[in-house]
């Protein structure tokens, strides 16, 4: 079973569930993404309780030992995913799709051949699109594997592994999953809260 959860950080936040949580949320930025996270879990795992989470040695979050789910967590701007898994280790990643001034450069610096070439296929006004497909597919292999940002360049997302690799764009976001049995990313698959 895989469920993957969108919602705006800025209203889950807001949420009753969140308040509850408030005092365990850390300080600064980094409070309103961590309550809008604990506000998907709580509502993806309803009625039972979010579990204890532990972190690993990259600082992946997870469920205490003995619990039958894997989560990963992710988000860009005001938007934040979810993805639940029953399956085994997961990663996703979100990007909202906004130009950066250094685009060509980065993926010049982290793209396999491979990445490059799927870029170099797309159409001028699609490349900034296919340069945040590929840079989540990523993302969500390295959060898959419990790594650090730093190993993003060692992946090439466009190889075929015993991971499933799923990457879908709703509206102006771009969406991937590292899962590990088959999972298909769709506009239909996402819960929008």
């Amino acid at each position: 079973m895989y469920q993957f959860l969108l919602g705006k950080i800025s209203t889950l936040s807001a949420d009753p569930l969140a308040s509850a949580l408030a005092e365990q949320a850390p300080q600064g930025a980094r409070r309103n993404p961590w309550l809008a996270g604990r506000t998907l879990l709580a509502r993806a795992l309803s009625p039972s309780p979010v579990p204890e989470i532990v972190f690993g040695e990259q600082g992946k979050p997870a469920f205490v030992d003995a619990h039958p789910y894997w989560f990963n967590l992710s988000h860009s701007g005001d938007d934040i995913a979810l993805l639940l898994s029953d399956e085994g280790e997961v990663g996703c990643d979100i990007e909202v799709i906004r130009p950066r001034d250094n685009w060509q450069a980065l993926a010049n610096a982290v793209f396999s051949v491979a990445e490059h070439d799927e870029l170099e296929q797309e159409a001028p006004e699609a490349k900034l699109s296919a340069f945040w497909r590929i840079w989540t597919r990523k993302e969500a292999i390295v959060k898959q594997r419990g790594g650090s940002a730093w190993q993003i360049v060692s992946v090439d997302s466009t190889l075929t592994s015993a991971l499933s690799v799923s990457h879908v764009q709703h509206g102006e976001l771009s969406l991937a999953v590292c899962t590990p049995t088959p999972f298909t990313l769709h506009n239909g698959a996402l819960q929008v809260l």
